[in-house]
């Protein structure tokens, strides 16, 4: 019986394939996953804004709009 005649690839595998994030794309997710965590668990150092009530109406009359 022949030998084969193909070659065989050295690419690895589909499921070896090695992924490399940079540093930052693993540290801003994570720093602002932890800012947002800090603001849910301490909201009573929030404050309420003076902006106009007409602005507040504004927004909550818009919501309406689009989910009704």
């Amino acid at each position: 019986m022949p030998a084969p005649t193909h070659t065989t690839s050295h690419r690895p595998a589909a499921d070896g394939v090695e992924i490399r994030l940079p540093w930052w794309a693993v540290a801003l997710p994570a720093v602002a996953f932890a800012a947002l965590l800090l603001m849910i668990l301490s909201p009573g150092q929030a404050q309420a804004t003076t902006a106009d009530p007409a602005l507040g109406q504004l927004i909550e009359r818009t919501f309406q709009l689009l989910f009704r």
